[in-house]
């Protein structure tokens, strides 16, 4: 696809171009550059190679706080304050946007709808003019009094709690019937109910009466005299669900999480049937559809809807609802229904979403940054990705973009390509200009753009099948499937054609599956590679054994941990509505130990010297032993930038997958889930990728990818391709085969682009 307008940027003042002097975020060398603006630019370049510390961490961070800085000192007083990045100058930027893979939070009030504007404009519309009239807009809104299910409190969902997940029947109180976490005989929870007085703790609970049992679970909070004391007694039913429901489970530890997940189980609220509104909000009707009727509706569908619908009190609005759904579905979210809780999205269908806010936006001259935003994206949709960049672009706005799909680079006004390497090898601009001259200069992604992974000339033989019969979960259509064993088998299909609901619905959770996911890895700022992977151990030990001292000394969760910051190198400060600031431990420097910690070396480092080493630096100082191995299949992941004490918080969900996958890899016999390992992978890593997978089937193993990128389809032994579109469009295998036979024989989406990927 062409792009509607080049231009020559040859501003002699200067004004058109963001001018950058000096970059030394992170990795970045002294960094002096020229980006156009109302152009689009694409960053390119391997993973660690500064590409973020440049777009992200510099520009866009400088761009916030400058924003930030134009508020007065009272206002700026409740807001993080932000650290200026490491950088000598920063000229003509403008207000930053940026567009990310965050999740959108865990908030179960949080939905596609809502986070769009598009239920806002739907609730208009059905206040103004449909029958019965029920009240204003908020008498629509699931998230306000005046709308909500009174039952559910518009979350949609009811709990339901497992008697026996509360209480063994069996047993007495003095015996520890009761199993909800901190009730253990003794303990001041247990006291509370055993001196109650309701009932006897030496009975089985199983012999209680009709009402003892419901004073032991369901009497509400009330007032107990025991002795000269009186203390709060509750029912166990009443406590748990005060305590765990409503609470994000990610944050609770992991023994209470566990209780949870097993003590309440959440089910469709009876009243409103899932719909989260009260009777009068239900009541109201347009062509014959309720409100929570439209919400559940496809976007695609919805939008069909809306066309039919007219009225001088809602012209304005509709055309705003419809511009809204007909971006999501230009987007390829079309699929999706606004009932859809955010938190349920995965990073890529989360950005395309938040990109639709600013596609309808009337701003101008703003700098849109985005993070691959193909990620997640089949072939077929990668275009349209490119025509709403464009139309940004278009708009008069500066986007600049981190990508490594060639399709994406193919439409850049301008390229900067970092490099020539990762981490310390990187951090160096390797060519700035149009696409015609990264072809010709010589560079890593030069020399890849025109590279194709070409079809195996003999696909492996499978060892067996793991069958799938039935599946109907989601879209789903009654799918049965035979997955092949001991080979490498691809799953693809455009975004929401039902990949994940087969995968991770019906392999993910069987016996010696492993799942490498691009999920958060649950832990907390104080995991890093080191602690993640176990590598942290043998090298305690070593530095134990060479300094005749304890090897609890090393960690920085242990008694060697700077008592300032306890370990973690930052302190951070909550500022209540705003996010916490982290800012550097002044007593340990960011070193994380204590001063006489830091005194004992090992081959004349210190512990704080080998956390700040890199993968790579670190297996050459440890070359033997069980350290080594680690070591060795995190290089191989192509993890060979990452240092060994970097917060896991601060890594990409590509990482992360590539972390798991490395911790994983010992264990030979297994089945290897991975659902989008190319994310954030360079076209040269793409290869890497390609041999590493080929080893784990030599190995022994199985190897099931959920993937778009064409290279890892041709390289595949087996293809399942589902579709043929989205949704309720979606949910069936459209072909099951070799790559040879799709590209030969296929007349699906994945087919057309496979035979143009691998014709070159």
């Amino acid at each position: 696809m062409v792009p509607t307008h080049r231009h020559d940027h040859t501003a002699a003042d200067g004004h058109d171009l963001i001018q950058v002097r000096g970059a030394r975020e992170n990795n970045l060398k002294d960094v002096s550059l020229d980006i156009p603006k109302r152009r689009l630019t694409v960053f390119t370049g391997v993973s660690g190679s500064g590409k973020s510390s440049l777009v992200f961490d510099t520009i866009a961070a400088e761009s916030r706080r400058l924003i930030d800085e134009t508020y007065s000192a009272f206002v700026q007083g409740f807001m993080p304050s932000q650290a200026r990045p490491d950088v000598d100058a920063l000229h003509n930027l403008s207000a930053a946007i940026i567009v990310d893979q965050e999740r959108m939070g865990a908030n179960a009030r949080s939905t596609v709808g809502t986070a769009t504007d598009a239920h806002t404009m739907l609730r208009i519309i059905f206040s103004r003019i449909g029958v019965p009239h029920v009240g204003s807009a908020s008498a629509f809104s699931f998230n306000l009094a005046e709308g909500m299910c009174p039952a559910c409190e518009g979350l949609g969902k009811a709990s339901e709690i497992d008697v026996d997940a509360l209480v063994d029947r069996e047993l007495s109180l003095n015996e520890g019937a009761v199993k909800v976490p901190g009730h253990a005989v003794d303990s001041w929870l247990w006291q509370v109910l055993a001196a109650s007085g309701l009932y006897d703790p030496a009975v089985k609970l199983k012999d209680f009466t009709p009402q003892q049992w419901e004073d032991l679970l369901h009497k509400p909070p009330t007032k107990i005299k025991y002795g000269s004391n009186t203390f709060t007694y509750e029912g166990l039913a009443v406590r748990v669900r005060r305590s765990y429901l409503g609470k994000d489970r990610e944050s609770m530890q992991p023994a209470a999480r566990a209780f949870a997940e097993r003590a309440l189980k959440l089910t469709t609220c009876p009243d409103c049937g899932g719909s989260r509104l009260n009777e009068a909000a239900r009541s109201a009707r347009i062509a014959g559809r309720n409100i929570a009727e439209c919400s559940a509706m496809q976007v695609d569908d919805l939008a069909e809807f809306v066309r039919g619908l007219s009225g001088e009190a809602v012209g304005p609005v509709l055309d705003g609802l419809l511009a809204t759904l007909d971006s999501l579905t230009g987007i390829g979210l079309g699929y999706l229904s606004l009932d859809r809780e955010s938190a349920t999205l995965s990073g890529g269908e989360a950005q395309r979403v938040k990109m639709v806010r600013h596609l309808n936006s009337s701003l101008t001259d703003v700098t849109y940054v985005f993070d691959e935003p193909t990620a997640g994206l089949h072939p077929h949709d990668v275009q349209r990705m490119n025509e709403l960049l464009l139309r940004l672009r278009d708009k008069g706005n500066t986007v600049l973009v981190v990508e490594h799909k060639p399709e994406t680079i193919a439409i850049a006004d301008h390229v900067v390509d970092l490099g020539p390497a990762a981490g310390s090898g990187g951090g160096q601009v390797c060519y700035a200009g149009d696409l015609d001259g990264l072809r010709a200069s010589g560079t890593l992604t030069g020399r890849y753009l025109g590279h194709r992974a070409r079809l195996r000339e003999r696909p492996r033989t499978p060892s067996g099948h793991l069958r799938i019969e039935g599946a109907d979960r989601h879209n789903l259509r009654d799918v049965t499937v035979d997955v092949p064993l001991g080979v490498l088998t691809v799953v693809t299909g455009v975004a929401g054609s039902g990949k994940s609901s087969l995968i991770h619905g019906y392999v993910a959770g069987r016996e010696g599956v492993v799942v490498a996911d691009q999920s958060p890895i649950r832990g907390s700022r104080r995991s890093n590679p080191a602690t993640y992977t176990g590598l942290l151990d043998p090298i305690r030990t070593a530095f134990a054994k060479a300094n005749g001292v304890k090897p609890g000394l090393f960690s920085a969760n242990s008694e060697g941990a700077c008592p300032a910051c306890k370990g973690i190198g930052l302190i951070y400060t909550d500022l209540q509505m705003m996010a916490e600031v982290a800012s550097v431990c002044e007593k340990c420097e960011g070193r994380r130990f204590t001063p006489e910690v830091l005194t004992y070396t090992l081959r004349g480092k210190n512990i704080s010297d080998v956390l700040g080493m890199s993968v790579a630096e670190a297996a050459g100082f440890f070359t033997t032993g069980q350290a080594k191995g680690v070591l060795e299949r995190m290089a191989a992941v192509g993890l060979g930038y990452l240092g060994l004490g970097q917060p896991l918080t601060t890594l990409s969900g590509g990482e992360r997958q590539r972390l798991k996958l490395a911790i994983h890899m010992a264990r030979g016999g297994t089945t290897y889930v991975l659902d989008e390992p190319t994310t954030g992978l360079h076209l040269a890593d793409v290869d890497q990728l390609l041999a590493l997978l080929d080893r784990l089937v030599e190995d022994g193993n199985s190897v099931i990818v959920i993937e778009h990128h064409q290279a890892v389809m041709a390289h595949a032994d087996w293809i399942i391709d589902l579709g043929p579109g989205a949704g309720h469009d979606g949910g069936q295998v459209v072909f099951t085969g070799t790559p040879a036979e799709l590209v030969a024989n296929g007349d699906t989406r994945t087919a057309t682009h496979l035979r143009r990927y691998v014709t070159g």
